[in-house]
């Protein structure tokens, strides 16, 4: 049978190749994991200096996010190692950075707690409920995202920043909890649709 040959079960042509583990979007995710004990170490160390490069290496790591995500949808490069992996990095990294912040006394523990229990229950509940259907990303997550990324990294940076740290994780903290109990919603929903 040739390639180009109808799939006789399906009565159709064959369809695209699966996109191969071997891409650009996965190299740019792996990067991002790789980066994780760089930021955290750099972000441990004592001095301006130590502290913009962490900030530096948080910028980088968080791009990386964006540009990986834009360049599997657009050349069709999504794999199943992506989609495990890429949630990975980006929590590795969040958590890293709040992690480091607590310990370092710069951020309240609680804080910490509070968004690292969503973060980790949404994933948890994804999981459980991946046999009725799939909980797709809202606008609220990716909100829910954005907010983390700006408030860690003012508070990575140095300087008489406070006021506007604290705003900006307030912000990020209603969101992350909004977001979360959301996500919980429509879990419920959605295994009680697919219940017999």
């Amino acid at each position: 049978m040739s390639a180009a040959a109808p799939d006789p079960v399906a009565g159709r042509g064959p369809g695209p190749a699966p996109a191969s583990v071997y891409n650009v979007a996965n190299l740019l995710t792996l990067i991002r994991i790789l980066l994780v004990p760089v930021f955290a170490w750099l972000l441990l160390q004592d001095g301006t200096g130590w502290r913009l490069a962490a900030f530096a290496v948080f910028a980088l790591a968080s791009v990386t996010d964006k540009i990986d995500g834009d360049l599997a949808r657009k050349y069709d490069l999504v794999t199943d190692f992506g989609k495990i992996a890429d949630p990975i990095a980006d929590k590795a990294l969040t958590g890293a950075a709040l992690v480091g912040l607590s310990v370092l006394g710069e951020l309240w523990w609680w804080v910490t707690a509070v968004i690292l229990v969503r973060e980790l229950g949404v994933t948890v509940l994804r999981f459980v409920v991946i046999r009725h259907g799939v909980i797709p990303a809202s606008k609220g997550g990716k909100l829910k995202t954005l907010l983390q990324i700006v408030a860690i990294g003012l508070f990575i940076l140095p300087g008489p920043l406070d006021p506007l740290r604290w705003a900006a994780m307030g912000g990020a903290l209603v969101v992350t909890v909004v977001t979360g109990v959301d996500y919980v919603v429509q879990a419920w929903r959605l295994r009680r649709t697919a219940a017999p």
